[in-house]
C-alpha cells in the first residue's frame, strides 16, 4: 500500500512540476531561484540520460523504455515481500521511470527544468522523475552491496 502511494505521489508531483513548466515559461527561460545556484530552466530532452541520444531514434528508446519500464515492475511486484531499501528503491525508480515515459509518450520528449550551477560549473538540467530514478538507484546499490548484513523480518 505504502510503496502504491509513494509511486503515484512521485509521478503527480513530477507531472505537476513539468506541467507548470510548460505552461508558465518559454521554452529556454530561466528564472533564478536562487541567482547563480539554482534556477528554473525550461528545456526539453529527446535523448536519453544527459541527452545522450540512442541509435534508431526516438520510436526505438520509446519502445525500449516500455519494456524495461514493465520489467522493472514485475521485479517490484516478485520483491513485495523483500527488504524495505530493495523494495522503496525500486518503487522510486519505478515511479521516475513512468513520470518520464508519459511525456516521452505524449510530448516525444521529457520535460527538464531543474538547474544547478556552481561558478562556471553547470549541471545538466533534470526533473522529479529524474531525482526519483537517481535517489531509487543509490537506495537500490546501498541494499545490494550491504544485502548480506541486513536482515529483515516480515
Amino acid at each position: 500500500m505504502y510503496l502504491t502511494i509513494l509511486i503515484i505521489s512521485i509521478i503527480t508531483i513530477d507531472q505537476w512540476s513539468k506541467w507548470l513548466i510548460r505552461t508558465n515559461f518559454s521554452l529556454y527561460q530561466s528564472k533564478p531561484i536562487i541567482q547563480d545556484f539554482f534556477h528554473f530552466t525550461y528545456v526539453t530532452n529527446e535523448g536519453m540520460a544527459f541527452g545522450l541520444e540512442l541509435p534508431g531514434g526516438k520510436i526505438i528508446l520509446l519502445f525500449l523504455t516500455i519494456i524495461l519500464t514493465i520489467l522493472l515492475a514485475f521485479y517490484l511486484w516478485n520483491e513485495k515481500d523483500g527488504h524495505p531499501l530493495n523494495k522503496y528503491g525500486l518503487a522510486l525508480i519505478l515511479s521516475g521511470a513512468i513520470g518520464n515515459l508519459i511525456d516521452r509518450a505524449y510530448f516525444g520528449k521529457v520535460v527538464d527544468f531543474l538547474d544547478f550551477m556552481i561558478g562556471d560549473f553547470h549541471w545538466y538540467v533534470f526533473n522529479v522523475a529524474d531525482s526519483a530514478v537517481t535517489i531509487g538507484m543509490i537506495i537500490y546499490i546501498f541494499y545490494s552491496i550491504n544485502e548480506d548484513k541486513m536482515t529483515f523480518k516480515n
